[in-house]
This record gives structure tokens, sequence and C-alpha cells, in this order.
């Protein structure tokens, strides 16, 4: 053997170990989420409440000694990205761990890859519960709709004092039939009555006909479990339908994209949230000093703001915990999560790796978000 062949098998053995010590260099975390499309305003603000957590990690160490490095893909708000996107980020950036996505029906799609690949994922914002039922590398920070839906029945009943309530609900939409199921038979068995259900699809941008049933139904409110983009639309048209009653809507209502849709007709709202800016807490606010200063001091983070942020900081301390980048070790101590003090709450993961805290109702007022009350488990 030549001395030129000698010197090349030597290398090859380190050029794999410098190879593997540069992949070591950060610990990859992919997310999933609406950048672009119908539902962006959404997946905008979690993606830059996932950023923020992110930067302020690396800035004070990173995890195990290692930066943490985001990997991001764009649902653009359509079927069967998330799919698409949660395939790239396991099989060809090799990610330890999953964040997203917002919408129920985009989680749905993606969960069940990641979990077939064994990689956590964790979903900022998806209440529907079917969502961590896929399987025990599923997770989420927020509180889901079997809470969800109670609590603006409570809501309704006891702050509203309403007692004949009026459905929109998107029967295209998992998050938005999920939620409406849960709100129905809280308000019911508490005394209220549905009095009529109106069906529309994800997209639609006129619910004059729906509305015009609802008035002749003689509602005392109306509830509609969906989407901002909808949502908005559908309070302006019956406002100029001369409909006065009361209208609220969920987590989902909450982006600066329903005020700027709806302009005057959106003030008096109600809608359900995680969190509120206007909590006085230390930790509340120095989130809140933070993102205004990362991203814009006219910008006040929402819900899913939070959650993203907070979907980091729980990874990131599971990571920690788990003293390792093992995708098992790492789903293992999110399991284990408990009394984790975070923005939106203090969160202990449940045997259904689903997250118990209080919930937020928010009116607007002034073209912005102000707290009303909190309702808690």
């Amino acid at each position: 053997m030549t001395l030129a062949s000698r010197l090349t098998r030597l290398a090859f053995p380190l050029v794999a170990l410098v190879s593997a010590a540069l992949a070591q260099d950060t610990i990859k975390i992919g997310e999933y989420a609406s950048l672009t499309g119908k539902e962006a305003s959404l997946g905008q603000s979690s993606h830059q409440g996932t950023i923020l957590a992110v930067e302020r990690i690396n800035a004070a160490g990173g995890v195990l000694g290692r930066k943490l490095e985001l990997i991001t893909e764009d649902t653009q708000s359509k079927p069967g990205e998330s799919g698409t996107a949660v395939r790239k980020l396991i099989s060809r950036d090799k990610v330890v761990a999953i964040l997203g996505e917002v919408a129920s029906s985009r989680s749905l799609e993606g969960a069940p890859i990641a979990q077939r690949s064994k990689v956590p994922m964790i979903s900022p914002a998806s209440t529907n519960p079917k969502v961590t039922e896929i399987g025990d590398y599923i997770f989420r920070v927020c509180f889901i709709d079997p809470f969800q839906g109670p609590v603006m029945a409570k809501f309704a009943l006891n702050t509203l004092k309403v007692k004949r309530v009026g459905l929109m609900v998107s029967s295209s939409s998992a998050y938005s039939v999920g939620l409406a199921k849960y709100f129905k038979e809280a308000f019911t068995a508490a005394g209220g009555t549905i009095v009529i259900e109106q069906k529309y699809q994800e997209g639609d941008r006129d619910f004059k006909a729906q509305l015009t049933a609802i008035r002749a139904a003689g509602v005392e409110a109306i509830f509609n479990p969906g989407y901002y983009n909808e949502g908005a639309l559908m309070v302006k048209q019956a406002r100029d339908l001369g409909i006065t009653v009361p209208m609220f809507g969920a987590d989902s209502w909450e982006a600066e994209a329903l005020i700027q849709l709806g302009g005057k007709a959106i003030e008096g709202v109600f809608l359900c949230s995680h969190y509120s800016p206007q909590d006085p807490s230390p930790r509340v606010q120095e989130f809140v000093d933070a993102y205004r200063q990362r991203w814009g001091e006219g910008f006040a983070p929402d819900s899913n703001a939070s959650l993203g942020y907070d979907s980091v900081l729980v990874l990131a301390d599971a990571i920690r915990r788990a003293g390792s980048t093992d995708r098992a070790a790492i789903r293992d101590a999110l399991a284990a999560t408990k009394d984790f003090e975070a923005v939106t709450g203090t969160i202990t993961i449940d045997p259904k790796r689903d997250a118990s805290k209080s919930a937020v109702i928010i009116t607007v007022k002034d073209g912005r978000f102000q707290y009303v009350e909190t309702i808690n488990p």
C-alpha cells in the first residue's frame, strides 16, 4: 500500500469525526405553520413567538451547551401541505422535535406522520382533542375544546345572561365542529337552548342567508366557533342586517386581522383566549416587553404568540431534563412536565398529553383586545 493510500484511509475516519462534530453544533427543531394564506395572521403570530423564544434561549447559552436551530415550513393555510412539511422536517432536516400547527385540521394531518416516525410534536394552539389522541409522541401547550366549549357556555349564561343562542358552524373545520359540540352539550345541560344552527364552509364570504335565518329565529346571542376571517365578515354582515345581539367567538378569533377586517362592527364582540397581555404578572409583562422590543412597539403579542413562545420553552425544558436529544428521551420528559411556569399559565401535561390551564375572556374595545375575566378549569 502506498503512503498516499494510507493517508487517504486515515483521513476518512477524521472526516467522519469532523462531520459528526459539526452535526452536533446545533439542536435542530422543526416548525410548520400557516405563514401565508387565509389563516396567516394566526400562523405568523405563533411563528414570531417561536422565534423570540429560540433567540432568547440561544442568547442565554442554548440547551445542553448547544444552540437551537429552528427550521420552518409554511403550510400556506392549505389542506395537504402539513403532511409534506412534516415529512421534510423529519427526513430531510433530521429534527429532534416538531412545533405546530395552530389549526387543528392541519395538526391532524401532520401528527400521524410525527407519530409513525416517533418524533415528538408539540402543537401551540390546536384545541381539538383528537390531535393528541393520535399517539404518545403528540403534545400541546393549550387548553382543549372540551374545556373551551363549557367556558364559553358558562360565559354566555352567567356574564351575557342569555339562554337562546344561535350557532354558525364551519362544517369543513374539525376545530369548529368539535368546539360547537362541546359548547352545545354544556349550554343545554345548564338550561340554555340552541335555537338554530347554521352551516358554512371555510373560505365563504357571504353569510347573509344564514344570518337572516338566525335573526328570524329570535336568538339572544350568536356564537361562531370558527376562524377570524369568516368571523369578522359574519359580524359585519350581521350588523348590516340590523342584528344587534351579542356575538362571540373562540380562541381562533384572536388575531389583529379580526379587527382590521371587521372595522367598527367588531366593537363589543367577545372571544376566548389563552392569556391576556394586560395580565400584571411579572412573567407576562416581561414577555410582552421582549416581544415588543423584537417585533416593534406597536405589536401587542396575542395568545398565539404567547403559545408559540411557550411551546419552545416547554420543549427546551424537556430536552434539559432528558439530558439528551434522543427523541424517545425527549418524549418521556415532555410527558413528565409538571407545574412548568409559562407565559400562558402553569402547565402540567396530563396523561392524555394535554395542558390543563385557565381560559381568559376578552372583548374588542376602541379597536383593541381588552381583558374581561378569567375562567379556571
